[in-house]
């Protein structure tokens, strides 16, 4: 009895390092590169806490609200929730993989497998909603294996809190709940439509999601405008080719689980009362590639797929051997592309690392860009690079202002307007002002006073800007040529040749509708 309880605390112990390992790393690794572009947007909401916004529910603003109130505007506290979360899911996808029958050797490997993958090394990275999507996306898959296996229903609601929850955070978790209500009817489970639970789930996911809900109506639903700017810059760049080629690529070397994982949820005689969520999985991937969904829209569904591929290699490799020879592919393989997950390296040497990796296996799709283009560094590391130096030439331009009550700062995009809102504190800039994304909302109609001096960030000067003030001196310009910023410059612009107030009120009539 006393070797059977040291044997499963051991057993405790083992993925517990292993969740502490997923925390650390993302801690000890994130020092070399600044602010993503969008962590600078997502700081910027918490500002302005609400029920909404523009191109995100309401769950990341809030979370930034709370974490910058506890540690301010730093980087750790960026980094340090997606840390945390990144070690519940490592419990999670060992938790997962025992509720589809594997043992301790598919409970580790599953574990291993998702803190192998280049996708979730980079996505719990970053302060973005894709963090917490992939959580709530594996939450609730989570909670539909405790149903089959219990037949409890109260694991239902606790599917619907997921998604209300995921809901919050980003609509894109409505794609497993059309996948799982497609597939559902054609199983054994389509009594499910007739029992209570399943309605009250539905019911909890709504009350939960309701105070968006009710800010999307009121604000004229923005999220529809967001989808059609969505697809006309970006979704539709993705060709079905790229999508099904970075499925593969995106989630190596932990491909090597969740493809076979896939293969055996469907097949496996075993597991014949999981295979219908194989087939949600494929409508899924199948929904994605008729709207021309971004690949990693798609991450949710690959903790399940990596625990399904852990329990397969568990029941087909019995030899302790080949299990060891698994198990250290992925720990040496992670090791060499850890670059590609987190930046650990700096951004030169990681110049140096995409250009081998490039030449070595002839394909740079690593690094391309959501409009198809190609750098020198990934576009999230280049989304990373040049905030500091535009906040300090900002800051210069602040200093030489006459008139500081009769000044605003202007950035052209939510990268440079958030730049000088959250890093601007440590200079005591005050908020930028943008019609690009969310900053729109917080746009003053009018001034109190007439604005006399303008700072004004953009990658070229405006016409308007140009004719509007008599002396523009440029303050500089970012010179960091892996920055996706580069080239961008800050305006000091004085002497108006006519009122700026009036020129302002028109801007934002025709601007904001």
């Amino acid at each position: 009895m006393l070797s059977k309880i040291i044997k499963l605390k051991w057993k405790g112990v083992c993925i517990s390092m292993l969740a502490m390992a997923g925390v650390m790393i993302h801690l000890l690794l994130f020092r070399d590169l600044g602010f993503h572009r969008d962590e600078l947007l997502f700081f910027s909401l918490g500002q302005h806490p609400d029920f909404g916004y523009f191109s995100v529910p309401p769950m990341i603003g809030f979370l930034a609200f709370v974490l910058s109130k506890l540690l301010g505007y730093s980087l750790f506290a960026a980094k340090i929730v997606p840390a945390l979360l990144c070690g519940v899911m490592v419990w999670l996808c060992s938790e997962m993989a025992g509720e589809l029958g594997g043992s301790f050797f598919a409970r580790l490997l599953a574990a291993i497998g998702f803190l192998s993958s280049i996708l979730f090394l980079r996505a719990f990275s970053l302060f973005q909603p894709v963090f917490l999507d992939i959580f709530f996306w594996t939450a609730a898959l989570y909670f539909l294996l405790r149903y089959i296996n219990t037949e409890h229903r109260k694991y239902l609601i606790l599917f619907g809190v997921s998604v209300g929850f995921g809901l919050l955070d980003k609509y894109n978790i409505l794609f497993l709940v059309m996948a799982v209500l497609v597939v559902l009817p054609l199983t054994r489970y389509r009594k499910l439509f007739r029992a209570r639970e399943f309605y009250l789930a539905i019911l909890v996911s709504f009350i939960i999601l309701l105070p968006n809900f009710i800010w999307q109506v009121s604000h004229g639903l923005p999220v529809l405008e967001h989808m059609v700017e969505l697809r006309r810059t970006q979704l539709n760049q993705m060709g079905t080719a790229t999508f099904l080629r970075e499925q593969l690529m995106m989630v190596f070397p932990a491909t090597l689980l969740a493809l076979p994982g896939l293969f055996y949820l469907l097949f496996a005689s075993r597991v014949e009362k999981f295979k219908w969520l194989g087939y949600v999985m494929l409508v899924i991937l199948s929904l994605y590639l008729f709207l021309h969904g971004k690949s990693y829209y798609s991450a949710g569904i690959y903790p399940l797929l990596i625990c399904s591929g852990a329990v397969f290699f568990e029941r087909s490799l019995s030899n302790g051997f080949w299990r060891a020879a698994i198990v250290a592919f992925l720990l040496l393989f992670t090791w060499r592309i850890l670059p590609m997950g987190i930046p650990s390296k700096s951004p030169e040497n990681l110049v140096a690392y995409f250009d081998r990796v490039a030449t070595i296996t002839h394909d740079d799709a690593i690094r391309r860009y959501e409009d198809n283009s190609y750098r020198k560094l990934p576009q999230d590391y280049a989304d990373m690079l040049g905030w500091e130096e535009l906040t300090v030439l900002t800051n210069t331009a602040w200093q030489t202002v006459e008139h500081k009550d009769q000044c605003i700062i202007f950035g052209d995009n939510y990268g440079e307007a958030g730049a000088i809102t959250i890093l601007g504190k440590k200079y005591n800039l005050p908020e930028a002002i943008s019609f690009n994304d969310n900053f729109r909302y917080w746009v003053p109609k009018t001034f109190d006073k007439e604005i006399v001096e303008l700072i004004y960030i953009n990658h070229e000067l405006g016409k308007d800007v140009r004719l509007l003030f008599g002396d523009i001196v440029e303050i500089g310009r970012i010179t960091n040529p892996l920055a996706r910023e580069y080239g961008t410059r800050v305006f000091l612009c004085k002497n108006p040749t006519q009122s700026f107030n009036n020129f302002w009120k028109e801007r934002v009539a025709r601007q904001l509708p």
